[in-house]
């Protein structure tokens, strides 16, 4: 007898065996006890979740010859026909393979007659949203009023892509991925009836490549038992197979990254290189695990039994500004890998990242740092009230940092302060560093105008972006941004969108805080009022250059003429 694949051999045969879908398992439970199931139901979700399995155990419900039940015997001869694929009362058309509009009205024509031996006729349609746009026509008067022997049951993996004529008429439950936990201990099920040693780690390796997919959990489960050759199932052996074996040498990185010890993480590295890991994948699991890491730091009891009990005491001893920033380092570094000569290559620049830039105590700056952790620039700026009025000067200094020194017109060579500002994703030229404290005149115009191009910056939209330019800057305070909110305006302060824009400036400038209070603020404009008063003085220029105009004066002199009101628009 021929080996039968463990996603078959084990694919659930009743309602009670289908995990992760409770919520779809009980409204099909209590319409089929009071046989009220809807004529046409529509199955969504990603591949592998088990919309073909209720499909067929809703057919068994329908179709058992004790009654129409959620619970189907199992043993009459309809439900063992259905569980081999051979009931001929149970339809499962693949759309894919059959798009066309002939197909459709050959299955219409079909369903007018009589089940030939149970009670219903059963259409499984999967993957229905490759029909085309004719078939689909054909097909929505049947879906709509179909005759009483017949039942639909259509599944697609994209739903968005179904005419909204069709969505009316079926009744559509989604089904959800399935979590990491619940894939690991279903596997772990099947090995103690299969009678098969396994390390629990090798399953949970298993559960995370599935990506939320059971039937790709017991595919992978069937490699990895080839793989073994009979013998234990080890994590190693399994990390190997999936090429992750390289995800356990991260924690050695970024051990080395909070020690900021270079010749440990140069072994790192190489001990990567050593098991030609897939770059792209390992770029994303150090994201993945900066995430836990954060979590575990600022939610302590966000803890999992899936976590490696590395992450624990890791968590104690990294800053957890560290930890933000290289997780927004590896993230842009899944951007750009594309763009890299070479995906290792790619991989250790965003490491290097993560070494070469460390926030200062501030904790509103990245400060680039040589060995030892010594800064090779001032960390913190310090302005008395007294200071002069400075000016801005902005020089480059690594691919991943600028800096921006702030120091008087005849200053030295030698800056008073410096910062390294992480470039954004969106930023496509340097800006002035928006740090300057409001103890002088000076220092007030200077972030004021700064944050008029600011907002422009910061990608927002709708009413998010309102708020932001009818705020006007007051200054800074450690690690809080002060702004005041022109209280004609006061309807568009909300604490989700005063969020929104406190998150889009932390994707800008780093960790900070956003104080927003309603208040005029006269001697600084927001914005909005930058813009309006622009536009006034456009106006009163252009208005002004046509009054003095010779050609003007001429034509009131030898006609008469006279400019009419509301005529004159200025022209950029």
């Amino acid at each position: 007898m021929s080996y039968l694949a463990l996603a078959r051999k084990w694919r659930p045969r009743r309602f009670e065996d289908v995990r992760g879908q409770g919520h779809v398992v009980k409204a099909l439970t209590h319409a089929l006890d009071g046989d009220r199931l809807h004529p046409a139901i529509l199955l969504t979700g990603t591949r592998g979740v088990g919309k073909t399995t209720l499909a067929r155990i809703i057919a068994k419900g329908l179709n058992c010859q004790t009654g129409v039940s959620a619970n189907p015997c199992g043993v009459c001869s309809a439900c063992k026909e259905v569980n081999d694929g051979r009931f001929v009362d149970l339809l499962e058309i693949d759309a894919a393979s059959n798009t066309g509009v002939d197909n459709i009205r050959e299955l219409i024509d079909n369903a007018q007659y009589s089940p030939a031996r149970g009670r219903y006729k059963v259409y499984l349609i999967d993957e229905v949203h490759m029909l085309s746009k004719g078939a689909f026509n054909a097909l929505l008067k049947t879906l709509e009023e179909p005759p009483p022997h017949v039942k639909f049951i259509l599944a697609t993996t994209d739903p968005q892509k179904l005419p909204i004529t069709v969505l009316s008429r079926c009744l559509q439950f989604n089904l959800k991925r399935l979590s990491v936990a619940l894939i690991r201990d279903n596997l772990a099920d099947i090995l103690k009836h299969e009678t098969v040693d396994f390390e629990i780690g090798a399953l949970a390796e298993l559960a995370r490549a599935a990506d939320g997919s059971m039937r790709d959990g017991l595919s992978l489960l069937d490699q990895a038992l080839a793989f073994a050759g009979g013998a234990k199932l080890e994590a190693l052996a399994v990390e190997d197979m999936l090429g992750t074996g390289g995800r356990r040498n991260l924690f050695a990185v970024i051990e080395a990254l909070a020690a900021h010890d270079g010749d440990a993480l140069l072994a790192a590295l190489r001990r990567l290189d050593e098991s030609a890991p897939d770059f792209h994948a390992l770029l994303n699991d150090l994201a993945m695990l900066l995430q836990r890491l954060a979590m575990l730091q600022l939610l302590p009891n966000a803890g999992d039994e899936d976590d490696d009990p590395r992450l624990a005491p890791l968590a104690q001893t990294v800053a957890v500004e560290d930890v933000q920033l290289w997780y927004q380092i590896a993230v842009l570094g899944r951007r750009d890998l594309p763009y890299a000569p070479d995906p290792r290559l790619g991989f250790e620049m965003s490491v290097l990242r993560m070494f070469a830039l460390k926030l200062d105590d501030g904790g509103g700056s990245a400060v680039p740092t040589g060995g030892g952790g010594r800064a090779l620039a001032a960390a913190k700026p310090s302005i008395s009230a007294a200071a002069p009025a400075t000016t801005s000067r902005v020089a480059e200094a690594t691919p991943a940092a600028r800096i921006v020194v702030n120091e008087p017109p005849a200053a030295s060579s030698l800056p008073r302060s410096a910062h390294i500002l992480m470039p954004s994703a969106t930023r496509t030229a340097p800006t002035e560093a928006f740090v300057a404290p409001v103890a002088t005149p000076a220092a007030t115009t200077t972030p004021g105008t700064v944050w008029h191009r600011l907002v422009d910056e910061l990608g927002l939209d709708g009413m998010v972006r309102q708020l932001a330019r009818h705020c006007a800057w007051l200054g800074r305070e450690g690690e809080t941004l002060r702004f005041a909110l022109d209280p004609r305006a006061r309807h568009l302060l909300t604490d989700e969108r005063r969020l929104a824009v406190q998150t889009a400036l932390i994707g800008k400038l780093g960790p900070l805080n956003l104080d927003i209070s309603v208040a005029a603020s006269p001697d600084v404009l927001h914005p909005a009022a930058a813009d309006e008063q622009r536009l006034i003085d456009r106006q009163r220029d252009a208005e002004k250059a046509i009054e003095q105009d010779p050609v003007v004066a001429s034509f009131r002199t030898l006609f008469g003429a006279t400019v009419r009101a509301g005529s004159i628009q200025p022209i950029d």
